[in-house]
């Protein structure tokens, strides 16, 4: 069952602060998805796809819980249905709720959560993905 890491999200609120911290370790800014509460920034190293996800929830003010700041990581699988049913399987592990596309975005690709035995949250999407951007504001 070939796979591959697609990019990992984190929650951050000072969306400018967590960019210039990330720039400073050589990450480029990439684009950013809009979503009705939420939006993504991209990042990634030269040479490197997107694989850092920076997730702002709009309207929110406390900090977040280490425990709460980590989202997911984000895997490119082969055939979705195939991926669910081997884990399914092997270890039980059902997806949080079936396969769907974020933020009901026809453009977007299926994609399903699942959590490892930690409770981590794995994102699997369904095929080759290029990660969308919406256009600057």
């Amino acid at each position: 069952m070939p796979a591959k890491l697609i990019h990992t999200c984190v929650r951050v609120r000072d969306i400018d602060a967590a960019v210039r911290f990330y720039e400073a370790l050589g990450f480029e800014r990439r684009g950013r998805l809009e979503f009705e509460t939420a939006y993504n920034v991209y990042l990634g190293l030269p040479g490197d796809g997107d694989t850092l996800e920076l997730t702002v929830n709009r309207d929110r003010e406390q900090p977040y819980d280490l425990g709460e700041g980590y989202n997911h990581v984000a895997l490119e699988v082969d055939d979705l249905a195939a991926t669910l049913a081997a884990l399914r399987d092997a270890t039980g592990v059902e997806p949080e709720k079936p396969p769907y596309r974020p933020g009901g975005r026809d453009d977007l690709p299926l994609i399903a959560f699942v959590q490892d035995p930690d409770g981590y949250r794995i994102e699997l999407i369904d095929g080759a993905f290029a990660t969308p951007q919406d256009a600057p504001r």
